[in-house]
């Protein structure tokens, strides 16, 4: 169950730029262009949310812009040709989430781009100058707020020591030189400092890894998993859950989809908010604004779902003060 709506963007209207002038149903229409690792299969809410966005900025697909989707359906190696498939339709603007864009900044530079479903510092990265003044010609969403991942790992590690209070040793599965993967390691060693529970990195490469990090963490004694919200994990879901549900053990994470896919728990920024917040950002740049002017936007809402039917399973029991704050509870 879901106990709180979207919430609206707040500030700024569209800027003024005559409508008219762009609802002609021709090839001269404003291509939005979409490019996204995962599958389409996993990402309908998303898609919706950013079409929303786009009319909320004030545009109606098919009479002031038309959209061209592309899924890497979790094989990252096809990233730069669907990239060049996007740039040869002459985008107006291109939207991008999690490791897309990188590759899209790094393919077409000079493509206006906004990011979304996105936990790097674009800082960092050389996408923005500032998170104010983006400067150039990308800005979009980040799904880290005040405190950056460090906070919202140390959440997680407080939802889940309410339902797991015993916790000894958590073992986290990881991927090998991802970003977000060190710094949710380096929160979770920190954490595990402080609360007194070990901890073990379990690292893949490649999926060809992950039966052997699951396999390696149980013989080392784990009573419990952290999944990592890297993309590689992620567009594999149904994967990585196989093996969290032979493991037994309760395991917690990142987006909301884990939670649901059986999970005990996860927490996040809303990814389909930021799709929206996207949407609304493509229009605006559509409508003569630039992502230089367009401040990025750090997360604003976050999801809490609590699996009690996993729970259940493994003996657990929820505290009713943990299942008043989710905002979803799997029954």
């Amino acid at each position: 169950m879901r106990r709180r709506d979207f919430i609206t963007l707040a500030g700024g209207t569209a800027a003024a730029w005559p409508l008219a002038a762009l609802a002609q149903k021709d090839a001269s229409l404003p291509l939005v262009a979409v490019l996204v690792p995962g599958t389409e299969e996993s990402n309908p809410q998303r898609m919706a949310a950013l079409r929303a966005g786009l009319k909320e900025a004030g545009l109606v697909e098919g009479s002031h812009y038309v959209l061209a989707i592309r899924y890497g359906n979790g094989v990252f190696s096809l990233l730069p040709q669907l990239v060049k498939e996007l740039n040869a339709l002459k985008p107006r603007v291109v939207v991008a989430s999690a490791n897309a864009v990188s590759v899209v900044h790094q393919l077409i530079p000079e493509a206006p781009l906004v990011f979304t479903g996105f936990a790097a510092d674009p800082i960092r990265l050389g996408l923005v100058q500032s998170y104010t003044r983006p400067g150039g010609i990308a800005t979009g969403n980040v799904m880290n707020a005040i405190g950056g991942e460090e906070s919202l790992t140390e959440k997680r590690v407080g939802f889940f020591r309410e339902m797991v209070p015993n916790l000894k040793r958590l073992g986290m599965i990881g991927v090998a030189n991802g970003a977000l993967s060190a710094d949710e390691e380096k929160a979770l060693r920190g954490e595990s400092a402080s609360f007194g529970f070990e901890f073990a990195r379990y690292t893949i490469q490649s999926l060809d890894d992950l039966d052997g990090a699951f396999s390696t963490a149980l013989r080392d004694s784990v009573d419990a998993f952290y999944i990592s919200g890297e993309p590689l994990l992620f567009t594999n879901l149904k994967r990585v859950m196989a093996l969290v549900a032979a493991s037994g053990k309760p395991s917690f994470g990142v987006y909301p989809e884990w939670g649901r896919a059986g999970l005990l728990l996860s927490y996040s920024s809303d990814i389909t908010d930021g799709f929206r917040h996207a949407g609304i950002y493509a229009g605006k740049i559509i409508q003569g604004m630039k992502p230089a002017d367009l401040p990025v936007e750090q997360a604003s809402k976050f999801t809490l779902v609590v699996n009690a039917g996993i729970a259940k399973q493994l003996g657990i029991n929820v505290p009713a003060t943990l299942l008043a704050l989710a905002d979803e509870v799997i029954e």
